[in-house]
């Protein structure tokens, strides 16, 4: 009796923890979501679908759309070529240094778009510092030809080009060598068995990478913004910050039917990513027997040399172009021994108080965000899996909507919930708890999926083992579901603090003055015309992001499996 009594009190309190950190999570996560959605369906606090049909309507807003969904449909074509090359030679052949490879293909989805965008910028075009100091600008004048639907296309490509890779690799390195040496018995050609085994058992995983990279990229705000602005090609994540930029909260019904267009298509591209990833498991048991790798033989050195080709056209070249522009005195004086000057630098980083305090607020921004958020997720997560409740349910099937909407679109929605705080006169607008309170709605699904995973392959015959012998909640918590589930938690804090680090598409309606961000810094240095200083704080966040990576990579050896998100 003592021991039913024991676990039935123990449940109840597993049940109030669930119920108590199950509310603190729909609150953070799809309350702002809600507010959204009812802004926009609403004027004046009644149903109007008049008003929502005419904002969708307005040719601006069909133009933007029109342009979202090409530049991310392109762009994810151009993901797919390279991440799909690299992931299968990776994956599937006997190349040299595959760690080397995949280390450089990772720094570019850790770089902040708004930085891809920028570096680009220094490597074409008539004011080039790169290219005036080879003595290849275009003549003063010329078009920048970036600031255009294909430099978009282009650069949305390579920015999200490990997403594809990294979803291809996980389905490929799951196919055991055993599956294939039995097609080449039976005698198989290799055409043959890429095409009745290797491309249907990755396919899933192919089509998962290639939903959830066209919802990224039709979300993404800081290549658009830093390239189609200029030209005039606006996408509906610019056309929402054009919109509350230039006329305030004045316009927050407009912008939030924006939002909702933009968000019903990033639905329907997440609904298609779970489809795909459902289907991926009934193809393999497991991957018990060794992975597979084909000899290249004579094509492995011109392969290995073209791959690291493309590493030097979509990464160093690029960061040269960045670090040249940053070490002239003005825009577009060729680099040479009598022009390299330190006084962007120093400007930026020793004379601008808003760098040291975007620096500061970036760094608590995401340290605290990854912090809090793994003290939610892990008891979270497990007393889910323990408990199967309704609210939980669809907690469940609803968390990836804040991080599958575009960063814009949910600004919107935590402007619209906090602007004037329910039963009270205060406001969180303009302050840095929004940015906060932002980031844990954005980067909750990053924390908790990997968590939750990792918990559904425990047995739960310890904690179980534990809870018999009277082991409390605590510690249980403490001492069996931290230590087992820390490996995956730890990889989504390292995710949660990179991304959060150098964010700019959530901030960007956000910030006000003395909550900058550095993404918000670098837009603005470029907006105003001062590029050099741009270029000088951008080339920091890519040390200070590589230097990150390096340590981690060092490490990695020592660190459970795991814990390094771009390993296996």
């Amino acid at each position: 009796m003592s021991l039913v009594a024991t676990n039935s009190s123990s449940s109840r309190s597993e049940g109030r923890l669930l119920s108590l950190i199950l509310a603190v999570a729909v609150l953070i996560t799809l309350a702002p979501v809600a507010r959204l959605f009812f802004e926009g369906i609403t004027a004046g606090g009644n149903l109007n679908l008049g008003f929502f049909t005419e904002v969708l309507a307005k040719p601006a807003t069909l133009s933007a759309l029109r342009h979202s969904l090409i530049t991310a449909g392109l762009g994810t074509v151009i993901s797919v070529l390279i991440g799909g090359t690299f992931a299968f030679l990776v994956a599937l052949t006997d190349l040299r240094r595959k760690g080397a490879l995949v280390f450089c293909l990772m720094i570019p989805m850790m770089i902040p778009p708004q930085i891809t965008a920028l570096s680009w910028t220094q490597i074409m075009g008539p004011s080039s510092v790169f290219l005036k100091t080879l003595g290849l600008a275009p003549p003063l004048g010329a078009p920048q030809p970036l600031y255009s639907a294909g430099g978009i296309i282009l650069l949305l490509g390579i920015q999200h080009t490990s997403i594809i890779f990294l979803t291809l690799r996980a389905g490929l390195r799951a196919i055991p060598q055993e599956v294939v040496e039995a097609a080449r018995i039976s005698g198989a050609s290799g055409l043959r068995i890429w095409g009745q085994i290797v491309l249907p058992l990755t396919l899933p995983s192919l089509l998962a990478g290639i939903a959830i990279t066209f919802v990224t990229a039709l979300g993404n705000f800081g290549i658009p913004a830093m390239l189609g602005i200029p030209a005039g090609y606006a996408t509906l994540p610019t056309l929402i910050y054009q919109r509350l930029a230039g006329m305030g909260t004045t316009v927050l019904a407009e912008v939030a039917v924006l939002a909702i267009l933009i968000g019903v298509v990033a639905i329907c591209g997440i609904l298609l990513q779970r489809f795909f990833q459902k289907r991926q498991r009934v193809h393999l048991v497991g991957s018990t027997g060794r992975p597979l790798s084909i000899p290249l033989g004579r094509a492995r050195l011109p392969v290995e040399i073209a791959l690291w080709a493309v590493i030097a056209a979509i990464l160093v070249l690029p960061m040269a172009g960045l670090l040249a522009t940053s070490l002239v005195p003005a825009y577009g004086v060729p680099l040479r021994f009598d022009t390299i000057s330190l006084d962007g630098w120093h400007e930026a980083l020793f004379r601008q108080p808003v760098t040291r305090r975007a620096f500061l607020n970036s760094f608590v921004l995401s340290v605290s965000a990854a912090a809090l958020l793994m003290a939610l997720c892990l008891p979270l997560a497990w007393l889910m899996d323990r408990h199967k409740t309704p609210l939980g349910r669809v907690f469940d099937s609803l968390l990836d909507l804040p991080y599958a909407l575009p960063g814009v679109v949910l600004a919107i929605a935590m402007i619209l919930l906090l602007i004037n705080l329910p039963f009270t006169e205060l406001t969180l607008y303009g302050t840095i708890w929004i940015i906060f309170l932002a980031y844990l709605a954005r980067f909750f699904a990053v924390m908790f999926r990997p968590v939750q995973s990792s918990l559904r392959q425990l047995d739960p015959a310890m904690d179980e083992a534990a809870q018999s012998v009277g082991a409390p909640l605590s510690r249980r918590l403490k001492d069996i579901i931290l230590p087992l589930s820390a490996p995956s938690a730890a990889a989504g804090a390292i995710l949660v603090f990179l991304t959060a680090f150098n964010e700019l598409t959530v901030s960007a309606l956000l910030w006000s003055s003395g909550t900058e961000t550095l993404g918000v810094v670098i837009f603005n240095l470029d907006d105003s015309g001062e590029t050099v200083m741009a270029s000088a704080v951008a080339m920091t966040i890519v040390f200070v992001v590589m230097f990150l990576m390096a340590v981690i990579q060092a490490t990695s050896r020592r660190l459970p499996k795991g814990v390094v998100p771009w390993q296996s």
